[in-house]
C-alpha cells in the first residue's frame, strides 16, 4: 500500500526556536484525493500519476507562528480536485513558515520561490503548459506565488491570492510583492486590509468583501484571544470554499469606495458586456478577457458572518412626500413561504426629501424566491427626539440577479421605529 505524506506537523517550541527552510510538495490526484504523495524535485518520472499534461494547481500556505497545519487543506483539496480532473500540490513549506519571527519567515518567501520555480521550470522541461499552472496564495503565499509567477516571465495561467501579507510588503515596488504582471491573470481578495493584509489592488481584479477589513462575525475586540488577530485574515479562505462549492455566487461590483457601494451608487454593469458584473470567487476567470482589457478593476460586495456567505441585492426606490427634509435608517423584511430575509440600510442615514427619489441598496442574508409580504421599519437612531414619521408616496423594489418586474407599494405611512407589513405589487410603468 501506498504510504500517505501528511502535512508537516509543528508547535509552538518550533515556532519559539525557528525553523529553517525545507519545502515539501504533497500532490494529490482524483486517484489519490485523500492522500498525499511527496514528490520528488528533481525527477518526476517516479510519480507516473503526476501526469504533466493535466493543469496543475499549486496551493502555498502563509506564515505558521505556531507551527500547526492549516485548518482548510483537505476542505480545499477535496474541493478543487470536484471541480476538474487536476493535479493538486500542497506546497508544504512549514519549516521556514513556522516562526514567531515574522520577519524571518518573509525572509523565507524568497528562498521558497527560487525552489518552487525550479520545479516548475521542470515541469516545463517535461511538456507542461505554464498557461495551465494555476497558484492559490494564502497571505504570504500570495507574495511567494508572485515571486515564482514573475521567476517564469508572468507565463503561468493564473494567481489567485488570499488576503495578501501587508506586513513588510506595504510600500514595496512591485518586484518585491505580488503584482499583475506575474502572471496572465491574477485576482486578489482583501479581507484584513486594516491588520495583517495589504490594502492596495495588486491584481487585474481586486474584490473586498464587506469593504476589505472587518469582517462579519470576527471578534471586534482583543479579549476573544487568537481568533481577533485571524478571524478576518482567514476568511479570505472560507470565502474561496464558498465559491470552489458553488454554494451561492456572489456577484461583485466596480466601485472607486466601500461607502458609495454600499449607497448604490455602483451597481451599473455595463463595462462587462452582456455577462454582467463578475461573480466573486474561482469561476472569475469567465470575466478574464474583458478584466484584461480594463486593466485594474477593484469591486466591492457584502457576505452574511457565515457560510452560505452570499447575500442578496435589491435597489431600493423611496420618494416621499413629508413637507420636512428627513434622515434615517430603513430596515426591511422579506416573507416567503415559511421563510424570511433582513437588510439593515444603516451605513450612513439617508436623505428623504419631498417628491424626490432616494436610491438605496438593500443586501438580504437570503434570497427569497418568492416574495409574500414586506415589511418596513424607519428609525431615526435617535431616540431622544420626537417621534417622526416618513410619509411613503412609493417604495419600489428592485432584484438586481432576477429580470422579475419590480415589487412596489403606494402611500404608506411608516411611523418611527413601527413595522408596517404589506403584500406588494408588481410596479406600475409611471413617471414617478
Amino acid at each position: 500500500a501506498q504510504r500517505c505524506e501528511e502535512f508537516t506537523d509543528l508547535d509552538l517550541s518550533h515556532a519559539i526556536i525557528g525553523t529553517s527552510l525545507k519545502l515539501r510538495l504533497l500532490l494529490y490526484t482524483r486517484h489519490n484525493a485523500t492522500c498525499g504523495t511527496l514528490v520528488s524535485h528533481s525527477d518526476l518520472s517516479k510519480h507516473p500519476q503526476f501526469n504533466v499534461s493535466r493543469p496543475t494547481t499549486f496551493v502555498i500556505h502563509g506564515f505558521r507562528p505556531t507551527g500547526s497545519p492549516p485548518a482548510w487543506i483537505q476542505n480545499l483539496t477535496k474541493l478543487l480536485l470536484a471541480r476538474a480532473d487536476h493535479n493538486v500540490i500542497m506546497v508544504d513549506w512549514n519549516h521556514g513558515a513556522a516562526n514567531v519571527n515574522y520577519f524571518k519567515a518573509v525572509e523565507n518567501t524568497r528562498k521558497a520561490a527560487e525552489n518552487l520555480t525550479a520545479f516548475v521550470e521542470m515541469m516545463k522541461e517535461r511538456g507542461a503548459s505554464l498557461g495551465s499552472v494555476h497558484m492559490i496564495g494564502v497571505s504570504l503565499g500570495a507574495h511567494l506565488s508572485g515571486f515564482v509567477g514573475a521567476n517564469m516571465n508572468g507565463s503561468i495561467g493564473r494567481i489567485t491570492a488570499l488576503d495578501p501579507a501587508g506586513p513588510q510588503f506595504t510600500g514595496s515596488s512591485p518586484e518585491n510583492r505580488l503584482d499583475p504582471s506575474d502572471a496572465q491573470f491574477v485576482d486578489v481578495l482583501h479581507t484584513d486590509m486594516d491588520a495583517l493584509g495589504f490594502r492596495e489592488p495588486l491584481g487585474h481584479i481586486d474584490f473586498y468583501p464587506n469593504g476589505g477589513a472587518d469582517q462579519p462575525g470576527c471578534p471586534k475586540t482583543v479579549f476573544s484571544g487568537g481568533a481577533y488577530f485571524k478571524c478576518d485574515h482567514q476568511r479570505s479562505v472560507w470565502l474561496l470554499l464558498d465559491s470552489l462549492n458553488r454554494t451561492c455566487a456572489s456577484r461583485v461590483y466596480p466601485c472607486s469606495s466601500y461607502k458609495d457601494f454600499l449607497s448604490g451608487d455602483c451597481l451599473s454593469c455595463d463595462r462587462f458586456g452582456a455577462a454582467g458584473c463578475p461573480v466573486f470567487g474561482y469561476d472569475v476567470t469567465e470575466w478574464k478577457d474583458v478584466l484584461l482589457r480594463l486593466g485594474q478593476t477593484k469591486t466591492f460586495f457584502t457576505t452574511n458572518a457565515k457560510s452560505p456567505f452570499c447575500m442578496t441585492g435589491y435597489r431600493v426606490e423611496v420618494m416621499v412626500w413629508n413637507k420636512e427634509l428627513r434622515f434615517g435608517y430603513i430596515t426591511i423584511k422579506l416573507h416567503g413561504k415559511g421563510e424570511e430575509a433582513v437588510a439593515t440600510i444603516d451605513h450612513k442615514a439617508a436623505e428623504f426629501k419631498k417628491y424626490s427619489e432616494t436610491r438605496l441598496l438593500a443586501q438580504f442574508d437570503r434570497d427569497i424566491q418568492s416574495v409574500k409580504k414586506v415589511s418596513l421599519k424607519f428609525s431615526t437612531g435617535n431616540p431622544l427626539k420626537a417621534k417622526q414619521k416618513l410619509s411613503v408616496l412609493r417604495i419600489r423594489l428592485t432584484h438586481l440577479e432576477r429580470k422579475h418586474r419590480p415589487l412596489c407599494r403606494y402611500d404608506v405611512v411608516l411611523q418611527q421605529n413601527d413595522e408596517v407589513t404589506f403584500k406588494p405589487i408588481p410596479c406600475e410603468d409611471s413617471n414617478f
